[in-house]
């Protein structure tokens, strides 16, 4: 990549632990655990940290041994760490049962609510300058499930970065497990203040349905997405928007992307590309940070989509939320060209 391409790319969010249970069993099952960090803005950053730009996240860790081990994991990723605060002694969690054939693989929280991130003030980044200096800045729709600090903390954030001339990056990443049933009345609220912020928006036709309230005239998903996606981008004045299809085949998966520009009025989809699971968590992260290379390279449409593409495909591949692909190993799968042996 090109020196004059080289961008700071900074995150919001949560540090989890990644617990998983090894050889596919179950918890019930199992006597060991594997563990790892992680965290949406942790996977999106440092794979772009592997494409050559320079990379923090604004965050609270534990001040114990777990904030240590944590912090130790995202300085062995490249990560900066003037953005890192110690607090508290709680780290969020999550256990991964890895499933197998027609049984699915399963995810159980643990420690959310009140660790040190999602415990921490609402001023507590103020004196950070963070939007100065990030040239892209990536929040996840996670965190707006979590409080109103949180809520607060994202918006703030967001606003002073766009404020500064920065490109907001927000991934919708809608769960409603994550939304108490009161919360959820507040939920389009919350995502459509995030939408007026942002510059680059991850998202399918079913945020715009389900979160948003859109109405579509087909049940075609990729009719929905021709349909709805500009009405999107026009409501809110996001200049991209960009997400993926994802098809559910008896001998893997099917991978679909697509991009739309708002100052051209160009939706482009990616070629479909099959792809054999072995650990699909954080193959959604690979594909934005795809996304945003694209972006900052000046890629056109149809280039950066299935770049993303091929960096999402990858990462299914790779066991752990954090694929670290190298952009040789991206333009391989793009062009088709997987070898057999590397030798």
């Amino acid at each position: 990549m090109a020196k004059a391409n080289l961008k700071q790319i900074t995150s919001f969010g949560e540090v989890m632990m990644r617990l998983e249970v090894p050889s596919h069993l179950t918890l019930s099952q199992s006597r060991s655990l594997n563990y790892s960090f992680t965290g949406t803005g942790v996977n999106v950053v440092a794979a772009l940290i592997k494409l050559g730009h320079q990379g923090a996240i604004v965050t609270t860790l534990p001040s114990n041994s777990l904030g240590d081990a944590a912090e130790a994991s995202l300085r062995g990723l490249g990560f900066q760490m003037e953005y890192v605060r110690r607090e508290g002694q709680l780290l969020g969690s999550y256990f991964l049962e890895t499933g197998y054939g027609p049984r699915k693989s399963k995810v159980t929280y643990a420690s959310r609510k009140n660790s040190s991130f999602n415990s921490a003030s609402r001023d507590v980044y103020d004196h950070l300058p963070v939007a100065k200096e990030s040239d892209y800045f990536h929040l996840c729709g996670i965190g707006l499930a979590m409080n109103e600090e949180i809520r607060y903390q994202m918006k703030t954030l967001a606003g002073e970065v766009k404020s500064q001339g920065g490109t907001v990056v927000f991934d919708c990443n809608f769960r409603a497990s994550l939304w108490s049933e009161e919360e959820k009345k507040q939920a389009k609220h919350h995502y459509e203040d995030m939408l007026r912020l942002s510059d680059i928006v991850m998202m399918n036709e079913r945020d715009a349905i389900s979160l948003l309230g859109y109405e579509a005239s087909s049940d075609d998903r990729l009719d929905q997405i021709k349909e709805l996606i500009p009405r999107i981008a026009e409501d809110y004045h996001i200049r991209v928007i960009s997400g993926t299809q994802r098809t559910i085949e008896a001998d893997g998966h099917s991978i679909q992307g697509f991009l739309y520009r708002k100052e051209t009025g160009g939706m482009t989809f990616g070629k479909p590309m099959r792809v054999q699971v072995l650990d699909r968590i954080g193959a959604g992260d690979a594909y934005t940070a795809g996304i945003i290379h694209g972006e900052i390279c000046g890629y056109d449409p149809g280039y950066t989509v299935q770049y993303a593409t091929a960096a999402s495909v990858l990462a299914h591949t790779i066991i752990g939320d954090t694929a670290l692909s190298s952009e040789e190993d991206i333009l391989q799968v793009m062009n088709e060209l997987v070898l057999d042996i590397e030798r």
